[in-house]
């Protein structure tokens, strides 16, 4: 057997010796995955108590709580669409700890509408989780004169520029989805918008506004005492929780604009926490407790992936921003 040359020989014995150091990194990256979390986890929510994000932000805390044994703690940071609530996700450390829960809108709207963002979504974010989607339902005051979506047409286009509605804040879904409405019917309805759900439903409630749209869990109760009334929803179809509620796209084809939950994190997280979390999230999402419980509040569970995400977004980004346009909504 001929003796390896001494170039051959110094790369063997390189190669020989870096065995143990690869070993070495890849045992403790292994036992840095594994020993995570060790301290609690903060979900920063975009919308206030009781609005989509924040409940669907709730089932999934309560779940990571039992299966990590470590706190997943909510903290609302409700305004300006998200943006308050990215703000504060921009400046949070970035070491897996902290992650944001928000709809589509604060990264497929707010970047066509307003001027000068604080952040830009691919630069500053990574995609988690696609959490769940459900549909908005648009809510009347009792006290407005319609029962249905062509009595609501028929008396805004005799009363134009009379009757109001409410949203979560500009450059919300709720905002896009009504000016969308608008601009497909040629009506002229007042916008107020509020800082959340938290005071937009109590707006409609007290007949401040008209009108708005919202999602299922901050209306339901009020619903059952016949305090609002549904009229339509801005999915594709009717929902099986609230089937005499026709879809909007009944009557104006295409019409879609049922927000998506997400979750976020901040670049520069550790990818084994990215992967963690996801993880542990798709299987939350197929616990027959957790479908039962976010159906009831006519949400739909998903636990995607980071990838499903990042394509969810794709096209959130394309259809909403195509829709603001549309809509004539201008930039701040």
């Amino acid at each position: 057997m001929n003796p390896l040359n001494p170039s051959r020989r110094k790369t063997w014995l390189s190669a020989l010796i870096a065995l143990p150091l690869m070993a070495l990194q890849a045992s403790t990256a292994w036992a840095q995955a594994q020993a995570y979390p060790n301290k609690p986890i903060k979900f920063i929510i975009t919308h206030a108590a009781g609005g989509l994000p924040d409940t669907v932000a709730r089932v999934y805390a309560q779940k990571l709580t039992e299966r990590f044994g470590q706190a997943v703690v909510v903290d609302n940071k409700p305004g300006a669409n998200g943006m308050v609530a990215a703000q504060a996700m921009a400046t949070a450390p970035k070491d897996g700890y902290t992650f944001m829960v928000t709809d589509g809108s604060t990264f497929s709207i707010n970047p066509v509408i307003h001027k000068n963002l604080s952040y830009d979504y691919k630069r500053d974010f990574v995609t988690v989780s696609l959490a769940a989607r459900a549909p908005l339902y648009l809510a009347l005051n009792p006290k407005t004169p319609a029962n249905n979506l062509r009595e609501l047409i028929a008396l805004a286009k005799a009363k134009p520029g009379t009757l109001t509605y409410g949203s979560s804040g500009i450059g919300s879904t709720h905002h896009l989805t009504m000016e969308a409405f608008k601009s497909a019917l040629g009506l002229d309805i007042v916008h107020v918008p509020f800082k959340g759900t938290g005071q937009s439903v109590p707006a409609l409630i007290g007949g401040q506004v008209d009108m708005l749209f919202s999602a299922l869990p901050s209306l339901s109760g009020f619903v059952k005492n016949n305090q609002v009334r549904l009229i339509g929803n801005n999915a594709a179809k009717r929902s099986p929780q609230e089937p005499q509620v026709p879809a909007i796209a009944e009557l104006i084809p295409g019409f879609d604009f049922a927000p998506i939950v997400t979750v976020f994190a901040s670049t520069g997280t550790p990818q084994a926490a990215i992967d963690r979390v996801s993880a542990e999230m798709a299987v939350i999402a197929k616990m027959p407790d957790v479908v039962q419980l976010l159906s009831n509040a006519g949400i739909e569970a998903i636990g995607g992936s980071p990838a499903d995400l990042s394509r969810a977004m794709n096209e959130e980004i394309e259809r909403l921003g195509k829709a603001v346009q549309n809509a004539n909504l201008k930039q701040e």
